[in-house]
């Protein structure tokens, strides 16, 4: 018995209905294959995003084990540095005659000197282990010019250091100790004689890092000599507040930090123009190869 009246169809009916069949057996594999799709889709979102955070706690760790490796160096060098200190305070006070106005206070000195010496002597290790971590991140033009100029840049730095040491400080230090001696009868603890000595120097040296840190940024194409000539009144103005700032108020000792400023920051321009134009000359040589 055919309980729909199939047989009793007639031959045009029958291959309608069988038609409508078809594409109603091709709707539900259609919409199974897209069910599944989304399965698939949804499992492989799902391991994305576990890769990725299994990908971010491996870069915390990493840079916890850097970071832990520039403690332990540093800490390993303020203990050798403490423990000589008698060699490096003549260095420091440079026979300068200093007073202490509590026990407290011999230790306090005695670990602002120590904990200064040690980050100096320990930054180029931090910079390597620093560098360790960051550089599988870093794009290969990145990495080559970090990896040819972290010498320059810690070169930089040591001059810098050397100019507040040699300069900076000894000239604003004699003229503040000049002004005062006028109505006040002068005594200079050792904690702020040494606060004074890290302010006239340490910031000096990270301002002469300028010059690299304007290559890199043009070498990323994040700045031109353009830029740099057409923002120059303005630069001018902001160095002369950041003078200011870092350096006791004295108008000697601001001058002493604009003067190399500005002198850093026309060599900066100097060097990002030589950049810019081998980059032209390269490409243009590049061109005429291909064709």
């Amino acid at each position: 018995m055919d309980p729909y009246g199939y047989n009793n169809l007639s031959p045009l009916d029958k291959k309608k209905k069988q038609e409508s069949s078809k594409e109603i057996e091709e709707i539900r594999e259609s919409k199974e294959s897209v069910q599944l799709i989304e399965q698939i889709e949804a499992e492989e979102n799902e391991k994305t995003k576990s890769g990725n955070i299994e990908s971010w706690y491996e870069h915390i760790f990493d840079l916890r084990k850097q970071l832990i490796k520039s403690a332990i160096t540093f800490i390993i060098l303020f203990i050798i540095v403490f423990s000589t200190i008698n060699f490096w305070f003549p260095l420091i006070t440079k026979g300068h005659k200093l007073v202490i106005l509590g026990p407290l206070e011999v230790i306090k000195s005695y670990t602002l000197i120590s904990a200064t010496l040690a980050f100096g002597l320990s930054l180029p290790f931090i910079c390597n282990f620093l560098w360790q971590f960051a550089k599988p991140g870093l794009y290969e033009k990145e990495q080559k010019f970090i990896g040819l100029y972290s010498p320059i840049m810690f070169l930089l730095f040591l001059v810098g250091l050397t100019f507040g040491y040699f300069v900076v400080n000894p000239m604003s230090y004699h003229f503040l100790i000049g002004l005062g001696e006028m109505n006040f009868n002068m005594l200079i603890t050792a904690t702020d004689y040494i606060q004074f000595l890290i302010m006239t120097t340490v910031p000096i040296g990270l301002l002469f890092e300028l010059p690299i840190v304007a290559l890199f940024l043009s070498s990323i194409d994040l700045l031109t000599s353009k830029t740099m000539k057409n923002v120059r009144k303005w630069s001018y103005i902001i160095m002369a507040v950041v003078s200011a700032l870092i350096t006791p108020p004295d108008f000697i000792s601001q001058l002493l930090i604009l003067i190399p400023m500005i002198g850093l920051y026309e060599v900066s321009i100097f060097i990002v123009r030589k950049a810019e134009e081998k980059r032209i000359t390269n490409s243009a040589m590049t061109e005429e190869g291909s064709v």
